[in-house]
């Protein structure tokens, strides 16, 4: 077991040494295609060849401090001034310089977003809403697929990442079943051109951090034409609640075949255990968001039991991913996914009143015992067709695919009581009685994908067109309460968007998109005491704005105003609340400002606005934890010369507008508006002595001032709901050494 640890402990990191290359790369496209006026046959062909070249320079380390290019919005690699949609960039410089550790955390600085909806205690799962909406996560442009109650989703640890893109809007027209607000895409660190590399990063801070984190790679022939690269990570932690902590081992070994060749096949595998995982539960809400007649609870309120608490996750799986390039103009991709994911998990959790008919002098908490096993394995696939073609003036990009995706999930659940807490003085060691079987089922999940896109130049002008075609299967079997339910839906998607380049580097353009979701439910029918399987709920943006990049420069301003409606959405039917109508719609309207740049060459400028409404016309009142809005300003300045050589130094605020939790039967919870402050800092150890070359210092400190301040609530309609404290001041200090 020791020799185990030990072999954990030598792996994972990030490997920046090609960010130069990279950041240069992509700086000449974007001059290259800002060239003037009508190009000859000649000149055509070289843009041709340089987007060839581009294409697959991004695939593989599209990565810098700010970078300019992105792929999730149209499934190829586009300069960001020429997307006619929302995407925000997260590279991987920007999450070392910001010492991020989780996804939540990478998030937090772009516009749009509802960061950290479980506050800062779930952090078992990635969880924030983008424009209002819960989104997919997809992994190096797969679908991680989250299992239908939600256990066995996997979790990427952000040291496995080389930068994360947020789609902001629909985007099933070319991913199939997604959300109105968009989705997550999350690019793995894959091997580079370069014949040796490596890292090693031990972290510690607050709250008993202690991290590993290791990453090593290059030539595995002399002739570059096999390479590789293995990163892992050893990282524990105990979280901010009283007697609960998060341990996690991880190592994914990735080996690329054919170097610089026109066939390249990538090997990337996976394995992940998280031996315990924090606790899901949270504190009721009164006592936290309102006054008891106690007062507060302590930020470290834990409404669990320590020696029922349980929850355990492995996860592995296996990605390849192979292209093929015809000639300068076609060229073919597919990539696919294997992931096979485990939870157990068990926990006493608060039911968010007190029993006591006065909500706020009570201090004996009502709580319940929970526990579920789950097992899921899922399948996906995407291959696609792209080319150039010109028509005299007009250049065509087109693409044609199909994906697949199946899912395979067995869960069983248990449900049980639990013995009052007494919040004043708390108990984590009571004895919990015995479960009882409470959901039993298995649900067999496919859906099959024909897309289709064309992307059109013509002068200044970009018209992007894109249609879809989803088929989607659903088969559950439940054996507690017997049950066999079947859905089958087929849904057409598509987005048209319209994009004007002047060569000043102003870029105005409009968009319009769909999406489609499938549902889980009973819905009503006609016939009394007859159900029937949901539809989708459907989503529709319309989406208008600019985007300017200064010519040859990274700085790139964005402004965004969107409209978004979600339909057939379903709605329960008072008063046993057990069937439903697909009556509901959904608004969420917005503006959003996002500014990124490198104005000098060790200056880091990132700054975000966005004000959103969000509106459930079934109810008249917002969709739960999403919040009217959010800002940020990141700055973080390197010394270029002098005495203090090496030595960066930064911080940022992150605020958000108030968010709706719930109603209750006094009316409706809203949390208070908030803001938060972060510091880093770092320095570069060869400054001081050559001999200590590759060696660096940092720092990162989170909610700098230690603001108490709650994080998202749920609020029950009866008699109360519970609340989630929001991140408490985290502290953590790297050492580094990378060659």
């Amino acid at each position: 077991m020791k020799r185990s640890k030990l072999f954990y402990t030598v792996f994972v990191s990030f490997v920046l040494s090609d960010a130069a290359f990279a950041a240069e790369q992509e700086t000449q496209v974007d001059k290259h295609q800002q060239s003037q006026s009508v190009p000859p046959a000649r000149t055509a062909t070289n843009k041709a060849k340089a987007r060839v070249v581009r294409d697959e320079l991004v695939e593989v380390r599209g990565h810098g401090r700010s970078s300019v290019m992105a792929s999730s919005a149209t499934k190829m690699n586009t300069p960001l001034v020429e997307t006619a949609q929302s995407v925000t960039v997260i590279t991987r410089d920007e999450m070392d310089t910001r010492g991020v550790l989780t996804l939540n955390q990478a998030v937090r600085y772009a516009a749009g977003v509802t960061a950290d909806t479980r506050g800062g205690e779930g952090t078992r799962y990635d969880l924030f809403d983008v424009r209002g909406f819960t989104v997919p996560t997809f992994l190096d442009g797969l679908k991680v697929q989250s299992s239908p109650v939600g256990f066995a989703v996997p979790q990427t640890d952000t040291s496995r990442l080389e930068r994360v893109e947020l789609l902001k809007g629909p985007a099933s027209a070319l991913y199939g079943q997604s959300s109105p607000g968009g989705l997550t895409a999350l690019s793995s660190k894959l091997p580079t051109e370069q014949k040796f590399y490596g890292s090693v990063d031990t972290t510690g801070g607050m709250f008993d951090l202690y991290r590993v984190d290791a990453d090593v790679g290059g030539f595995a022939t002399d002739d570059g034409l096999v390479r590789y690269r293995l990163y892992g990570t050893v990282n524990g932690q105990h979280t901010q609640l009283a007697r609960t902590g998060s341990r996690r081992f991880s190592i994914s070994p990735a080996f690329t075949f054919g170097g610089d060749g026109p066939t390249t096949l990538t090997l990337l595998g996976n394995y992940q255990y998280d031996p315990e995982n924090g606790s899901y539960g949270g504190a009721p809400l009164v006592g936290s968001l309102k006054r008891g007649t106690f007062g507060y609870l302590p930020r470290n309120f834990y409404d669990g039991d320590a020696s029922f608490e349980k929850y355990n996750r492995r996860q592995g799986g296996i990605t390849y991913i192979l292209n093929h390039r015809f000639n300068k103009d076609w060229s073919f991709s597919t990539r696919g996914r294997y992931d096979d994911v485990m939870t157990s998990y068990r926990s006493v959790l608060n039911d968010g009143y007190y029993d006591s008919a006065d909500q706020t002098s009570g201090t004996m908490l009502g709580r319940s015992s929970y526990g579920a096993y789950e097992h899921a394995h899922d399948l996906a696939f995407d291959s696609q067709f792209k080319g150039h073609v010109h028509t005299g003036a007009v250049q065509h990009t087109l693409m044609v695919g199909f994906d697949y995706m199946q899912q395979k999930t067995k869960d069983n659940e248990s449900m049980g009581s639990a013995p009052d807490m007494d919040v004043l003085h708390p108990d984590y060691n009571m004895s919990i009685p015995g479960m009882t079987p409470a959901i039993d089922y298995k649900v067999n999940s496919q859906q099959i994908g024909v897309y289709a896109q064309d992307e059109i130049r013509w002068k200044r002008f970009v018209l992007t067109g894109s249609l879809r075609n989803d088929w989607y299967h659903s088969h559950q079997v439940a054996y507690i309460s017997p049950s066999d339910d079947t859905q089958n839906a087929s849904q057409i998607t598509w987005r048209a968007s319209g994009l004007y380049h002047f060569d000043f580097g102003l870029a105005p353009y409009i968009s319009y998109s769909t999406s489609f979701q499938p549902q889980v439910g009973a819905v009503a029918t006609s016939v009394p005491g007859v159900t029937r399987q949901p539809s989708p709920s459907v989503g529709k943006q319309l989406e208008g704005g600019l985007k300017y990049q200064l010519p040859g420069t990274s700085l790139l301003l964005t402004v965004a105003g969107f409209h978004i409606e979600q339909s057939h959405v379903l709605v329960p039917i008072p008063p046993t609340m057990e069937t439903n109508t697909e009556s509901g719609l959904v608004h969420s309207d917005g503006f959003e400002f996002e500014a990124h740049a490198e104005p000098f060459r060790n200056l880091m400028l990132t700054a975000a606005v966005s004000i959103q409404k969000i509106k459930d016309d079934s109810t008249g009142k917002p969709l739960q934890q999403s919040s009217r809005g959010n800002a940020s300003l990141f700055a973080f300045y390197t010394m270029p010369s002098g005495k203090l050589k090496g030595l960066g130094f930064g911080g940022g605020m992150r605020y958000t507008a108030k968010t709706y939790g719930g109603e209750l039967e006094t009316g409706s919870v809203w949390l208070p508006q908030y803001a938060l402050f972060d510091a880093s800092i770092s320095y570069d150890l060869a400054n001081v002595s050559s001999s200590l070359h590759g060696w660096k210092l940092s720092a990162n400190v989170r909610n700098l001032f230690d603001k108490n301040y709650i994080g998202n609530c749920y609020a029950d309609g009866a008699v109360g709901g519970y609340c989630f404290f929001g991140e408490r001041r985290n502290a953590q200090a790297t050492i580094g050494y990378s060659w």
